[in-house]
């Protein structure tokens, strides 16, 4: 089985909830772990599964301007940043991306531990690209919380697991195997 996880990380905690996803997925089969910035039209190409992850921006999905607000608000030597700003972004990569017609799905982002009506979900958004591109999504959109002080929450990185290795529960026996 392949699985391929691209994400966007602006303090680096996406990346560490899509490597956590990555590190249950090789225990499935091959796995790509690719950053938005460097995804392009082809990169899912003979997946079996797709996971796609973000970090929650006003709400929704990160632009490039919320991207470089980060930055530059970001103390860059308390602040540990991901390597994606302010580069490419999950919009850009879906705007590159054709129709994947029945490729199994799921989306995940990071978002400040609270009351989703308050922080948004960029999940949500990133669930709605994945099915207007064709994607089948085999798990509810799922949310990684961090502190205020932007790392993650004590136990997601064991959340982060035990959801990717829930996907591939499902996946499998939806798929037969």
């Amino acid at each position: 089985m392949k699985t391929v996880i691209i994400y966007e990380s602006v303090y680096g905690n996406t990346q560490l909830v899509a490597e956590e996803l990555a590190g249950v997925a090789r225990e499935h089969g091959d796995v790509d772990l690719v950053r938005a910035e460097e995804a392009g039209a082809g990169t899912v190409g003979g997946a079996d599964l797709v996971l796609v992850g973000g970090p929650t921006h006003l709400h929704g999905m990160s632009t490039r301007a919320t991207r470089q607000s980060g930055l530059a608000s970001a103390d860059t030597d308390d602040e540990p940043l991901g390597p994606d700003v302010p580069g490419a972004g999950l919009r850009d990569w879906f705007r590159l991306s054709g129709r994947v017609d029945g490729t199994a799905a799921a989306a995940f982002d990071t978002r400040l531990d609270g009351s989703e009506l308050l922080t948004g979900r960029a999940s949500v958004g990133i669930g709605r690209r994945l099915r207007h591109h064709g994607f089948t999504e085999v798990a509810a959109p799922r949310s990684f919380l961090v502190t205020l002080e932007n790392r993650l929450v004590s136990g997601e990185r064991e959340r982060a697991r035990e959801w990717v290795a829930s996907v591939f529960e499902s996946h499998l026996v939806d798929a037969g195997g």
